[in-house]
């Protein structure tokens, strides 16, 4: 479906036809003005009417359809085609979830297609309608300001992955929750968020180095003004700084694992040193008893007077003398 369709004259906003091919033909005859095509999961037959107005790619079309495509930039003939990752963080699950936004950028005009809840297009758009130099760029500027603002929230939710990792430091660490079942699993649940969030911001590392200009990131890219590659390189240095987060994330994520699986094998041997040194103080009084139950006749203790006393007595003091050494050893 269409979500917004405007043409921009200027850096400015301008009522235009509401068909498509008018809405291009007027952009092109205004000479610098734009048309700015929004829509949200549009199926194949709502596109068609999109894709013969614009001469969209065949194979991007396909791509901005099915979706489930890894941020990327591919330049075809008469067209730009960018998809970016929107990522979303739930504070109430803690979990991040991924959208997808394409962007087809030609030379009068600009075609979003968005699938999922976290693109941050409306935003976008009125952001950009306040700023009419910015505006003044064309298709360029609209590409330079979705990927501001999704690099942007990619460190609002680094931010918040780095907070749900202290809270889970502080509970692999405490000594009462530590040693918790449950705590390995959502040690390896926070594991999976971070690698979804990598999903993201990883691979768009390699378009945004494209975009910020020619040199050791490859030839110029078409469509795309050179007056906005100082910006594209401002969005890459954010990127820069999300990507090595991730990193540091997953580090100490696994770091964390460890720590708390080599906690709960001492825990573990604690248990067992505790299990071995009350089983070896119930084994002496046992063996004792054992020898005096086989009742042979010819045993000299069994007839004495003071035998029976002086074998509990034998006892006592050995499991006394075994607690003791035990407690010294820390076992106990």
């Amino acid at each position: 479906m269409i979500v917004d369709c405007a043409i921009y004259r200027d850096g400015h906003r301008t009522e235009g036809p509401e068909d498509l091919s008018d809405a291009l033909a007027a952009a092109r005859a205004y000479g610098n003005a734009f048309v700015w095509i929004g829509l949200h999961e549009p199926s194949e037959r709502e596109f068609d009417l999109v894709t013969d107005e614009f001469g969209l790619h065949e194979l991007a079309v396909e791509d901005a359809l099915k979706a489930h495509q890894r941020p990327k930039l591919e330049v075809y003939d008469d067209s730009l085609f960018a998809v970016l990752k929107p990522v979303t963080y739930e504070p109430d699950s803690d979990t991040v979830s991924s959208g997808e936004l394409m962007i087809f950028l030609g030379d009068c005009f600009v075609v979003t297609v968005r699938h999922g809840e976290g693109a941050p297009l409306k935003s976008v758009r009125d952001r950009l309608e306040k700023d009419p130099d910015m505006m003044r760029l064309g298709p360029t500027a609209v590409l330079y300001a979705i990927a501001d603002a999704t690099v942007d929230h990619y460190l609002e939710v680094a931010t918040e992955l780095q907070t749900d990792l202290e809270e889970l430091e502080a509970e692999v660490f405490s000594p009462d929750d530590g040693g918790s079942r449950h705590t390995a699993s959502r040690i390896y649940t926070f594991k999976r968020q971070i690698q979804e969030f990598r999903r993201a911001t990883g691979p768009l590392s390699v378009p945004l180095h494209r975009l910020a200009g020619a040199g050791a990131a490859g030839p110029a890219v078409p469509f795309v003004d050179d007056k906005a590659h100082p910006f594209f390189r401002d969005v890459n240095d954010h990127l820069t700084r999300v990507n090595e987060s991730v990193e540091s994330l997953d580090r100490l994520v696994s770091d964390v694992l460890s720590a708390h699986l080599a906690q709960m094998s001492v825990r573990q041997n604690d248990d067992m040193r505790k299990i071995s040194s009350w089983a070896a103080m119930a084994a002496v009084p046992t063996m004792i008893a054992g020898i005096y139950g086989m009742n042979f006749e010819h045993m000299p203790e069994l007839h004495w007077l003071w035998a029976y006393p002086a074998v509990i007595a034998i006892m006592v003091v050995l499991e006394v003398l075994l607690f003791r050494l035990f407690k010294r050893r820390g076992w106990l």
